[in-house]
């Protein structure tokens, strides 16, 4: 089904705040689940609403979010999260990076105590639009094994960088330090669809197309050992420096066993601090052409940067509808009806 940008705003606002999130933090939420529908990212999209709805009902999410400042200084802010929503605090997180980068040229701010902060590339663009190159991750509960083993021990940890392109969209980078995001073996089980070999092992280390026993191994790293190396050390920055949790004792946002733990660092690097924006800009736009009309491979029509499928994507949501599952339709429906929201998603009507 398609729905217009704005009647998912609305729909999705107006439920988070039935769950007690105040008017800024339900904007914050709703844009990030958003834009993940509208380029596309559906693992991290409105899909989420009805899993803060459980979080809440048992007890296990703090809304709304009382984000403490443990320090900020120079260039680098700690923030503690207090179990709230991951998005708020990120985003907020992100900003006074880039207040710092202003001032000191970088920025960096530390996250923890959180919760799944959603799609990153929300916390680089935000950067990106600043005139700075912005830097965002975060560690999750352990869904994949070090290279070389067969239990599960660390997690998807994925990271997100973005820089500016004057008036065309930032170039964006977002992806996990696994092969695959775990979202999408979610989502290929609420589907009820197989998934490619080579996405993940069963629990005995076995290659599997089964999205249930993929829950139950490990996903595989991109890379073999360089994304296994990657997910390491994002634990260690983003759980570990942080005072968050790293390791195995992150725990799943999905399922109700208690407070997840997860840290994040947002960081971003102000470009006028070492030269004109304009400058690189101009250099930026010429880096880009060269490598959209550099020799292309047998069968290719065309070179795309990081970010770009999904940003024309965007685009095509906020112009033609944005693309919900019937599965998900159903859950955000009950949900409405169960906190007694007088909105629903209905047909395939743009509004």
């Amino acid at each position: 089904m398609k729905f217009s940008h704005g009647h998912i705003t609305k729909v999705s606002t107006a439920l988070l705040k039935s769950l007690g999130a105040s008017d800024e933090e339900a904007a914050v939420v709703a844009r990030n689940l958003l834009m993940a529908d509208m380029r596309g990212i559906h693992t991290h999209g409105i899909n989420f609403i009805p899993k803060i709805a459980d979080r809440v009902e048992n007890g296990l999410l703090n809304i709304p979010t009382k984000l403490e400042i443990i320090s900020d200084s120079g260039a680098v802010a700690h923030f503690d999260g207090n179990n709230g929503l991951g998005q708020v605090a990120a985003e907020k997180a992100m900003r006074r990076a880039v207040e710092h980068s202003k001032e000191q040229g970088i920025g960096m701010s530390l996250v923890r105590n959180t919760n799944h902060i959603g799609l990153l590339a929300f916390y680089s663009i935000i950067a990106a639009r600043e005139g700075a190159v912005g830097f965002a991750m975060c560690n999750s509960a352990p869904s994949m094994a070090p290279w070389g083993g067969s239990e599960a021990l660390f997690g998807t940890n994925p990271f997100s960088i973005a820089f500016p392109v004057g008036d065309q969209n930032p170039v964006v980078l977002d992806m996990s330090t696994s092969l695959v995001a775990r979202g999408k073996i979610r989502r290929a089980l609420k589907l009820e669809q197989k998934i490619p070999e080579g996405w993940a092992l069963d629990s005995e280390g076995k290659p599997t197309d089964d999205p249930e026993k993929a829950m139950e191994g490990t996903l595989i790293p991109v890379g073999g050992p360089k994304g296994s190396g990657m997910a390491l050390f994002i634990d260690v920055i983003c759980g570990m420096l942080s005072g968050s949790k790293y390791g195995r004792d992150i725990l799943t946002f999905h399922k109700p066993l208690g407070p997840t733990g997860v840290g994040a660092m947002l960081m971003a690097i102000d470009i006028q601090h070492f030269m004109k924006e304009e400058t690189f800009h101009d250099l930026a736009r010429a880096y880009v052409g060269e490598i959209r009309e550099s020799r292309k491979a047998d069968g290719v029509s065309r070179i795309y940067l990081p970010g770009e499928i999904e940003a024309e994507m965007e685009e095509r949501s906020l112009k033609n509808g944005v693309e919900i599952d019937d599965v998900t339709v159903g859950e955000i429906n009950a949900l409405l009806e169960k906190q007694g929201v007088s909105l629903r998603l209905d047909g395939d009507e743009l509004e």
